[in-house]
């Protein structure tokens, strides 16, 4: 969960940039986990159009259908933390309809962005 996490809400894409998460998962960790991943369909990888050393993970249909599962896991820990941890953009997104969110945050995904980053974020398309 982690790792899509990652995705939707911070547009990371490689194993690297995975790698510098926060939880510090190791690098053997981090690719039995990717490799899960995209073996039960949820994950896709292909090699970079600019570093071929490098593979771009991206959520597969069956990826994009789990956005709303991590969305109610933010949403139940920012209502339930003592001192939740998040940009403000998050917590103005739990003011618009639930519905709406959860549209621009599938199409930012599939086009490449992430809640907060890229150019069809979630950010910039609810003005956030």
């Amino acid at each position: 969960m982690l790792i899509i996490r990652d995705m939707i809400a911070l547009g990371k894409k490689t194993f690297g940039e995975f790698l510098e998460s926060e939880e510090r998962i190791g690098p053997s960790v981090l690719a039995d986990r990717l490799a899960y991943l995209e073996r039960k369909g949820i994950i896709t990888k292909k090699p970079s159009e600019t570093d071929k050393r490098k593979f771009i993970y991206s959520l597969t249909e069956k990826g994009l259908d789990v956005i709303p599962i991590v969305y109610e896991i933010a949403l139940w820990g920012s209502k339930h933390s003592l001192h939740p941890v998040a940009p403000d953009a998050w917590f103005k997104a739990m003011q618009y309809d639930k519905e709406k969110v959860l549209k621009a945050y599938r199409e930012a995904v599939a086009s490449g962005s992430s809640f907060m980053n890229g150019p069809n974020s979630v950010v910039k398309k609810l003005d956030l």
